[in-house]
């Protein structure tokens, strides 16, 4: 899974650390987010696309898991 976090945060003119008050964690947790280090809880990732006016899949991309079974 890949997400959008910085693209969006950008586009609302957001640092890192604003973004982290407005859904309750650390200032870390936006930035492993935007490296996709770190995959969120359905809860965090609905804060999120709250704070965007987005919706959950317009912020995260999904891979798809069936078809990497497939071809790998």
């Amino acid at each position: 899974m890949t997400n959008r976090i910085k693209e969006f945060r950008a586009r609302y003119n957001l640092t890192q650390d604003e973004l982290a008050k407005k859904v309750n964690v650390r200032r870390e947790t936006i930035v492993f987010l935007e490296k996709n280090k770190y995959n969120p809880s359905l809860k965090l990732a609905y804060d999120l696309a709250q704070v965007f006016s987005t919706t959950i899949e317009e912020l995260f991309i999904f891979n798809n898991i069936n078809n990497d079974k497939k071809n790998g």
